[in-house]
C-alpha cells in the first residue's frame, strides 16, 4: 500500500496534476483508491457507466474499441479521464496486460473536491485544453 506521502510524489508526475500544487495533490491522494490488478484483468468495458478516472503506478493496460489498439498506458499514464468529465460512456475498454497497480479516482470524490477547491479545477482544464490543441493540430496535418 502506498503511503499518502508516495501518493503525491506518484501524482507530481502524472501529466494531468503537471499545474497542480503539492497541497493540491495531497488532496487528491486522499481520495484514490489503489487497486491490485492481475493480467488480463478488465477494469471497464466499452458502454461502461463513466464512473471513474485510473493511473497506472505499475503495470501496462491496453485501451481498445473491438479488437483496435487505441492506447496502451504505461508507469505515470492516466485512462479514463474524459470520466470525470462528462457522463457518457465509454468509448474503449481496459485491460491489463500484466500484473500491476492502479489508483482510481471515483468521479463523485472528486466532484466533491473540484467544488472546494478552483485551483484544482484550473490546472485539470489547462491540461485538457492543451490536449484538445494538440489533437486539433494533429488533425490539421
Amino acid at each position: 500500500m502506498l503511503t499518502t506521502i508516495e501518493k503525491v510524489i506518484f501524482l507530481q508526475e502524472v501529466d494531468i496534476f503537471e499545474q497542480t500544487s503539492t497541497e493540491n495533490l495531497a488532496q487528491i491522494a486522499a481520495i484514490t483508491e489503489e487497486l491490485q490488478i492481475a493480467k488480463d484483468h478488465v477494469i471497464y468495458q466499452e458502454g461502461d457507466n463513466s464512473d471513474s478516472m485510473y493511473l497506472v503506478v505499475e503495470g501496462k493496460i491496453r485501451l481498445h474499441k473491438s479488437e483496435q489498439n487505441i492506447m496502451i498506458a504505461g508507469e505515470k499514464d492516466a485512462f479514463g479521464t474524459w470520466a470525470l468529465l462528462d457522463d457518457e460512456v465509454r468509448l474503449v475498454s481496459a485491460v491489463a496486460l500484466e500484473d500491476g497497480t492502479l489508483l482510481r479516482i471515483a468521479k463523485d470524490d472528486f466532484y466533491d473536491l473540484l467544488a472546494d477547491n478552483v485551483q484544482i479545477t484550473q490546472g485539470i482544464i489547462k491540461y485538457m485544453a492543451g490536449k484538445l490543441r494538440s489533437l486539433a493540430g494533429r488533425a490539421g496535418k
